[in-house]
């Protein structure tokens, strides 16, 4: 059994999905992939969605990650949000 957050109304642990976006290019996915794993761990790609701008200026990845609590994603979003190579988090 999960426990309800009293500031959320998440059931931890969940699955949660994030969107990332940022400029296409070699640093912008390995960068985006290592501060999540710094704060889940290891990712599989079967967890991992992108999808390329239509000029491909763009890429987002939309990962599904095992969520453990809202402090967890708090960490995460601040972690990936303050980062130059990310422009949008969701």
């Amino acid at each position: 059994m999960g426990i309800l957050s009293d500031e959320t109304l998440l059931i931890f642990p969940c699955q949660y999905p994030i969107k990332i976006m940022g400029r296409a290019g070699k640093n912008f996915r390995s960068v985006a992939m290592e501060l999540l794993e710094a704060n889940v761990g290891e990712i599989s790609e079967e967890a991992i969605a992108t999808s390329l701008s239509n000029k491909g200026n763009f890429l987002s990845l939309t990962v599904t990650i095992k969520a453990d609590s809202k402090q967890q994603l708090d960490n995460l979003y601040r972690d990936l949000s303050t980062h130059d190579e990310v422009l949008f988090v969701l």
